[in-house]
């Protein structure tokens, strides 16, 4: 088959490799924003956990933890689903989660 002949075949290839190009930028700069803020959210775990070793409390709240997700949750417009918002959140939380229990 010719790519005239595919109906999806793009008509300029340079231009769609240059669009290609211009959302992977967009996708790294969102990508050093995400590690930005990741790295903020971590600062204000491991915070909390020093404050809660200061008063004895477990570091592992379900409750909170639950309340986390449906917010999350509740925020998301997608395109992601909410399972895939739910398993994105759950591994930012076990990593506060490891976080909250150093105690220096």
């Amino acid at each position: 088959m010719t790519q005239e002949s595919e109906p999806d075949a793009p008509a300029d290839r340079a231009d769609v490799e240059r669009q290609i190009a211009q959302i992977r930028e967009r996708v790294d700069a969102l990508d050093a924003q995400l590690v930005a803020l990741l790295n903020e959210r971590a600062t204000c775990a491991g915070a909390i956990g020093r404050l809660k070793h200061t008063l004895g409390l477990e570091v592992y709240q379900p409750d909170r933890e639950t309340e986390v997700l449906n917010n999350v949750r509740a925020q998301n417009a997608g395109p992601l689903d909410a399972d895939a918002i739910t398993r994105v959140f759950e591994r930012i939380i076990d990593e506060a989660r490891r976080l909250e229990r150093v105690k220096d």
